[in-house]
This record gives C-alpha cells, sequence and structure tokens, in this order.
C-alpha cells in the first residue's frame, strides 16, 4: 500500500500522539509500505480552518491516514471526490479536553462534521472508541489499536522491584508528560504543598511548550519550599529516561484527561504504580487499589492522601509494584498491534 500520513508540523514533536505516529510510519515502513508524510502548518484553530479554502487530498494513493487532530484543516477536503480510503486516526478528542462549556459546543460541531467525512477509524482506546460513537451517533469500520508501550524493554524482575518499593524515605516520584496545565502537574504540586512524608520528585517533559505555565510550576514549587525536592529536567534520552524509571517508586500524572495515557504503562512496565484520574481512558488498565489509584480530576488532597498511605506502607508499595509488572506483561506488543493495525487498512483498501 501507498499510504499519505497527514499530520501538523513535525513528526519527530514530542508527545505520546506523535509517538504513536511516528512508530506507526516506522513500522509500516518496515513492512514495506510507502508512506509519504503531509504535513500542515500549526497554527491557532481558527488558522486551521482557513486551510479548507485551498487544501486538498492529493493524487497517488491507496489510503490516506489522517491525524485526528488535524480535523479543523481537513473537512472541506474529505468531502471533495477521491478514490482511496480515508482513515483517521483518533487520540483524543479535542471537544472534550477540559475548557469552557461555549467553546467545547464550537469545537464538538466542528468534531463532529469532521468525524462524519472519514470512511474509518483507528482509536487508541476503547473510551476514545465510545467517545467517538456517543459524538457521530453511528457505526463506521474501526479497531481499538493501543499505542506503543514496550520502546524501553526493562530488565528489572519482580525481586528487584520489590526490593527498590521496600527502600526506606524519601518516596521517589516520577511525573513524565509536558508540562502544560491539562497533564495536571499543579495538583501534584498542591498535593505535595504540605507532606505528611519525606519524598523525591523527579518531572520529566518539554518545558517550552507552554513555557508560561511551566514558569509558573518552577515558581510554586520555589513559593512551596520545595526546591530541594522537586526537580524539573525538560526532555531526558532514551538512556537517561530509563534511569529516572529504574529510580523511581511511583508514576503520578493527574491528568484532567487522557485518551490513553502511554506515560503510565511505560512506567508499569518497569514496576511503578501509577497514579491517575478517573477522566479518560486510564481505567482502561488502572485498577483503583491494585496496580495503581485514580483519583477524581483536580483533587489534591485525595492525591495527598493516596501518596501519604504508599510512603506510611511499603508493604502494599511492594504489592502495588508488582502488580503494575504483571499488567503490563498482558499488554500486546507493539509488532503485534501493527499487524493488527495492517490488516485493517488492507480490507478497507479492498472495500472501497
Amino acid at each position: 500500500m501507498k499510504i499519505g500520513l497527514i499530520i501538523y508540523g513535525s513528526l519527530d514533536t514530542v508527545s505520546g500522539g506523535y509517538l504513536y505516529d511516528r512508530k506507526l510510519v516506522e513500522s509500516l515502513r518496515k513492512r514495506g509500505d510507502p508512506i509519504e508524510i503531509i504535513s500542515l502548518p500549526r497554527r491557532n484553530y481558527a488558522a486551521y480552518l482557513t486551510d479548507n479554502f485551498l487544501f486538498r487530498l492529493p493524487c497517488g494513493f491507496d489510503l490516506i491516514i489522517e491525524d485526528e487532530l488535524n480535523h479543523p484543516s481537513l473537512l472541506k477536503a474529505n468531502k471533495q471526490k477521491h478514490s482511496y480510503p480515508v482513515i483517521t486516526l483518533v487520540h483524543n478528542l479535542h471537544s472534550l479536553e477540559p475548557r469552557s462549556a461555549w467553546q467545547n459546543d464550537l469545537y464538538r460541531v466542528v468534531e463532529r462534521n469532521y468525524l462524519n467525512s472519514v470512511d474509518g477509524f483507528i482509536f487508541n482506546s476503547n473510551t476514545t472508541c465510545d467517545a467517538v460513537q456517543a459524538l457521530i451517533g453511528k457505526q463506521k469500520p474501526f479497531i481499538v489499536a493501543n499505542p506503543p508501550t514496550d520502546r524501553f524493554g526493562s530488565n528489572l524482575n519482580e525481586n528487584q522491584i520489590y526490593s527498590r518499593a521496600k527502600e526506606s524515605n524519601p518516596l521517589r516520584l516520577l511525573f513524565l508528560g509536558n508540562v502544560i496545565p491539562l497533564k495536571g502537574l499543579h495538583v501534584l504540586l498542591e498535593a505535595l504543598r504540605h507532606p505528611a512524608f519525606d519524598f523525591r520528585f523527579d518531572v520529566v517533559g518539554s518545558l517550552i511548550i507552554d513555557p508560561t505555565y511551566a514558569h509558573k510550576m518552577q515558581e510554586k514549587a520555589k513559593k512551596y519550599g520545595l526546591s530541594s525536592k522537586v526537580f524539573f529536567h525538560g526532555i531526558l534520552d532514551s538512556e537517561a529516561l530509563i534511569e529516572r524509571f529504574e529510580h523511581a517508586q511511583v508514576m503520578v500524572m493527574p491528568s484532567s484527561y487522557e485518551g490513553f495515557g502511554i506515560a503510565y504503562l511505560e512506567g508499569m512496565g518497569f514496576g511503578l504504580p501509577a497514579i491517575a484520574t478517573t477522566s479518560g481512558a486510564a481505567s482502561e488498565y488502572i485498577t483503583d487499589g491494585e496496580n495503581g489509584y485514580l483519583i477524581p480530576p483536580e483533587n489534591a488532597s485525595m492525591l495527598a492522601e493516596r501518596l501519604t498511605r504508599l510512603a506510611n506502607d511499603r508493604e502494599l508499595l511492594a504489592r502495588m509494584s508488582i502488580n503494575a509488572l504483571r499488567r503490563y506483561q498482558q499488554q500486546p506488543t507493539w509488532e503485534q498491534t501493527v499487524d493488527h493495525i495492517r490488516n485493517f487498512l488492507l480490507q478497507m483498501t479492498y472495500h472501497k
């Protein structure tokens, strides 16, 4: 198959969604499928809508995959005549992210219009699948294909993970995500404002996507007297990130919403219990009280209580750490997932 992939900006953008796109391109090319990246410039939402006046789907492909992030740019293009199926890869609905109701009402109209214009879907989670089906009110061909979570290949065994969890203070926490409001770092810092336990907290993720928010978080850590306990690393390479995974004891990222949440499962691969929120797809692999905790979004007091519980009960932490590893091991490999995706794409080209 000759495939076109439509994205905004660069395929090397640091985020879970772009990681998915990047790994998909790499894996399909290994299977002999030529893929051309069709990049539209990154701008604001209103400017994306103006793409509909000029952009047209290109010729010469057997199939086009569109990252759903590009939905405002492709409303008109998808409705014009084309000889191949158009599949959208949905990581997360824009209209489900936390913002004012009137804004999401507008985004929902645009997003519904776009989703009705495509021939099929690749969803990153059952949660995303359900959200799209609820929005468009009808079913089109689709598959659910979880993102790659096996890129690091941890070598830690259960004995090592158990021993690490039993190590005494400080409790070692890891946040892995771009430092943006959606990821909830402000909630975590609030939970740690008056800690009832000793801790070390490593924040790994881009500080330049939303520099105003990132600076505010760094200043908040200073204001709360946490400068000696909270460390902002920015983006780390794979080797340095693996060191953080191996050193940490708990993965914490109280996001307002996650369409999947690759980072949680990556941490679970190193035996890190994951603390996420009840909003989004984390409940598909985090079982509250067994391999992590699920708390309501923006609930700093409950987050503080859960962290205190783990800090004070290292046997509980050790048990949850082993459970986290075992749940990770149930996840399909990325290579299995790509085979599933490719079979779906072939079926769509045959039925067009």
